[in-house]
């Protein structure tokens, strides 16, 4: 598994209690950042994963992934942690009988390459969590196949935040949980209860 996030690999190996190193790595010295790796090999473990829908090579030949009902939502909190993005900033153009007002956005996004896997995540989202978001495809641009995204806004981001982080210290990517954690404290003037 590579990853740019060490505590993603570090979230990783906890969860299935590998010791393996974390080598660090730059991909043909392209990258500005480095990047990290764990390998390990495990013949059950990677059959498992193909009989439940995740393929080698799986960007663009992923689909739906055979996850328990009762497991979705910290599947979904991995998928963001991997191949999603919460963006927040101020907007002060908002004008209201000559005054400005400062109201946060915030936009919660999850990517795939692959169509099939992207309207099965749309499909799970909406019936497992209650929220619609947006589906859109942004068309291929010179080598690439084109990327499918949900994108939730801000009310829909905070009733997925409330979801996917439902306790205290589930495995996640902290600076995603932080952000959500903060977004949620400061915009909603609510914080995270946990049950």
């Amino acid at each position: 598994m590579r990853s740019s996030d060490r505590d993603l690999l570090e979230t990783f190996c906890l969860c299935l209690k590998l010791n393996n190193k974390i080598a660090k790595t730059y991909d043909h010295g392209l990258e500005k950042r480095p990047s990290y790796r764990v390998q390990f090999g495990n013949v059950q473990f990677y059959n498992w994963l193909i009989s439940i829908g995740v393929t080698p090579a799986k960007s663009l030949t992923i689909g739906p992934i055979e996850v328990p009902d009762k497991f979705f939502i910290d599947f979904l909190r991995g998928h963001l942690d991997g191949d999603g993005s919460i963006f927040t900033y101020q907007d002060n153009y908002n004008i209201y009988k000559g005054k400005r007002y400062l109201n946060t956005r915030i936009y919660t996004k999850f990517i795939s390459a692959s169509e099939k896997h992207i309207k099965w995540l749309h499909k799970m989202i909406k019936k497992h969590l209650g929220v619609q978001g947006m589906l859109l495809h942004k068309k291929p641009t010179g080598n690439s196949a084109g990327i499918w995204e949900i994108k939730f806004a801000k009310y829909e981001s905070l009733k997925l935040f409330t979801q996917i982080y439902y306790k205290k210290n589930l495995p996640s990517l902290k600076r995603k949980e932080e952000k959500a954690r903060k977004f949620l404290s400061q915009v909603s003037n609510q914080k995270l209860i946990y049950v």
